[in-house]
């Protein structure tokens, strides 16, 4: 294994996380819910389409916001990365059902369980990380060397 010395940043990353942990935690402390990003997009989406008012899904919807808009404030005093996908479409769509799926039998998604759950000690969490993170190792496994 060779590591990429020119891509490897490990302060960049733990900037990231810490932001990413705060963003948690300050929508926790404000809000009492977990910042799970398929909860806040499955609530979200429910009052639409329920035709509810999405005025008390507000703090949802700037949170979800903020997150669509992050990459565009990244872009303003860096480029982006380059996403190199190696796959085909239809690859892309059956991992993104195969991930709501999984979504949906684990109650939550890699944020609500890998940032809130764990830092809360969830053991339903702890098993759902393990789960997912376990079944993306076998798959790329699969995938790479496999077949």
């Amino acid at each position: 294994m060779s590591v990429d010395w020119v891509s490897f940043t490990p302060w960049m990353s733990l900037a990231g996380g810490v932001l990413i942990g705060v963003a948690a935690a300050i929508y926790l402390l404000g809000l009492g819910r977990i910042a799970g990003v398929a909860g806040l997009v499955a609530t979200s989406l429910a009052a639409l389409v329920d035709g509810r008012s999405l005025r008390p899904e507000l703090p949802r919807l700037l949170f979800l916001l903020g997150l669509l808009v992050a990459p565009w404030l990244w872009w303003i005093g860096e480029p982006l990365p380059v996403a190199a996908v190696d796959v085909g479409t239809g690859a892309v769509v059956a991992a993104g059902l195969l991930v709501g799926v999984g979504v949906r039998m684990a109650n939550g998604c890699t944020s609500g369980h890998g940032i809130c759950g764990l830092s809360r000690l969830s053991l339903r969490s702890l098993v759902n990380v393990l789960a997912f993170m376990g079944a993306g190792f076998a798959t790329v496994f699969v995938l790479r060397h496999g077949l």
